[in-house]
């Protein structure tokens, strides 16, 4: 190893896009593409090192204390990927804080698995593109790979089995886009199912998901016309309508899965009623009952206030484009 410590940092991002279903589960293999933007607010600091002094077990902490359960073996199973493709075999201690509330709809999975795959890479000694890195992420998480890169980023599904060409690439003209999310904070606590157990159900049982698939590459050539004309309006009512849409194929599934609380609800009237008052403000919710809402930056704090007013909101954040993951410290074994 050239390498036996990394300390990388990746922003969490929200799709705009929507990721829901898999063409392969084992891979992590969307049945679609998606599209997103990355955050500078909210996200995951992990250090990996690698040593064969650590013992017969991987060692995972998570903001303070030790991983256990599903977490830890998930984790675990994730560096047995990095250390199969780099040829190690020392076990790994894992350090991370995370910014962003875990199994909350809020993407934590995102930047954790983005931050794990870029700091265990390094540290297990290899030097992967961003293609290959985003491949490495989505192992972990699906919406993973998208935090591999910054501001607007587009997954692409692939077509191969081993899913080396499903990998996320940046949409350079949105670059510098004075575009912010404000996100409403509607719930405290995990959500009663995840996302992954929902995305099966509802490609298992929904009359409404192969629509939604079937819709997906429309919005996703509309969204890049709208980053390109930096076209705020129609980026939102795109988002917008892609995320009623993916709700609307969860709820059809048997048995139903509902995210939203009334608070959320409750957030969508503000956010129409801000429009019908003339701002170009859109909402999108991903698998879980916190709303995020796309506007102008100078439109920000007016959307900020008008949401922190509204019944049963917890917080709020206003969240900015922010950078794809990066290295901060490396040590060298």
């Amino acid at each position: 190893m050239k390498l036996s410590s990394c300390t990388a940092i990746a922003g969490t991002n929200i799709a705009l896009v929507k990721y829901w279903g898999k063409r392969n589960a084992s891979l992590n293999l969307p049945a679609a593409g998606s599209l997103s933007l990355t955050l500078r607010e909210l996200g995951t600091r992990t250090t990996v090192r690698f040593g064969e002094h650590l013992g017969p077990a991987d060692r995972v902490r998570l903001n303070g204390r030790d991983a256990t359960g599903a977490v830890h073996a998930r984790v675990v199973s994730f560096l047995d990927i990095v250390r199969q493709q780099a040829g190690v075999t020392a076990r790994a201690e894992v350090v991370t804080e995370n910014s962003v509330p875990t199994a909350a709809g809020l993407a934590s999975s995102a930047s954790a698995f983005a931050a794990l795959a870029l700091a265990a890479s390094r540290a297990a000694g290899l030097s992967l593109s961003s293609e290959e890195l985003s491949v490495l992420a989505r192992r972990g998480s699906g919406s993973a790979a998208r935090s591999i890169v910054g501001g607007f980023a587009e997954m692409r599904p692939g077509i191969r089995g081993d899913g080396t060409d499903a990998y996320a690439v940046a949409i350079p003209e949105g670059d510098g886009w004075p575009v912010r999310l404000v996100v409403a904070v509607t719930a405290e606590g995990e959500k009663a199912i995840g996302s992954t157990e929902a995305m099966e159900r509802t490609a298992r049982t929904s009359p409404y998901y192969r629509p939604w698939i079937d819709h997906v590459t429309r919005d996703l050539l509309d969204a890049r016309a709208a980053i390109v004309e930096h076209d705020i309006a129609r980026l939102g009512a795109l988002a917008e309508r892609n995320a009623m849409r993916m709700h609307a194929s969860a709820m059809a599934a048997d048995p139903p899965i509902l995210f939203w609380t009334p608070a959320t609800i409750a957030v969508m009237e503000t956010v129409r009623g801000l429009r019908a008052g003339g701002l170009p403000v859109h909402f999108t919710i991903d698998a879980g009952p916190h709303v995020k809402v796309l506007c102008d930056a100078a439109d920000a704090p007016a959307v900020e206030a008008a949401l922190a007013a509204t019944t049963g909101v917890l917080r709020t954040l206003i969240a900015s484009p922010g950078r794809g993951a990066r290295i901060l410290q490396e040590t060298t074994a």
